[in-house]
């Protein structure tokens, strides 16, 4: 199984049905097979903050909720996961292409690359770090029963190389 594919797989598994995206470049395969699919509300989003904020009323209107976005959004983010999401106990998955990884060739990409592991960890935001497609699929399974369970938002960081 492929990256992508395994990304929308562990989606769909564990039935996933309302997802808001930031365009990423990376994510572009797995936005495209969630776009195929009737069974998953998509809500393209021109800012994390907004798409934290749809999916916050998504899931208190029974909706199993992620984002799909990229790190450097994870800095506008800040306020409304530490305001909301933790503070209502709000769940929601993360899928963020991690730049400014190991084989990233845009320079500025760098620093925020280095500071997303710091900000989840700042945040107390459990995350997991897959170098297989298999992992992966394992990784979004676990963290989304842990959302579930702690009603807390959980991570995944796809770096450069998980590509």
């Amino acid at each position: 199984m492929d990256s992508s594919k395994a990304i929308y797989k562990a989606l769909k598994d564990n039935n996933i049905n309302f997802i808001v995206s930031v365009p990423c470049i990376n994510l572009a395969r797995v936005l495209e097979m969630i776009d195929q699919d009737k069974e998953i509300k998509h809500i393209p989003v021109t800012r994390e903050e907004e798409g934290f904020g749809i999916a916050a009323g998504a899931y208190m209107a029974g909706e199993n909720t992620a984002i799909l976005m990229q790190n450097s959004g994870l800095g506008n983010s800040i306020n409304v996961i530490a305001s909301l999401y933790k503070l209502y106990r709000i769940p929601i998955l993360m899928i963020i292409s991690h730049r400014g990884t190991r084989g990233e060739f845009i320079t500025a990409q760098i620093p925020m690359g280095e500071a997303t592991p710091l900000i989840l960890e700042a945040l107390n935001i459990p995350y997991h770090v897959p170098s297989t497609p298999e992992e992966a699929y394992n990784n979004i399974r676990s963290a989304w029963k842990l959302a579930k369970a702690k009603k807390h938002p959980t991570a995944i960081l796809l770096e450069v190389s998980f590509w």
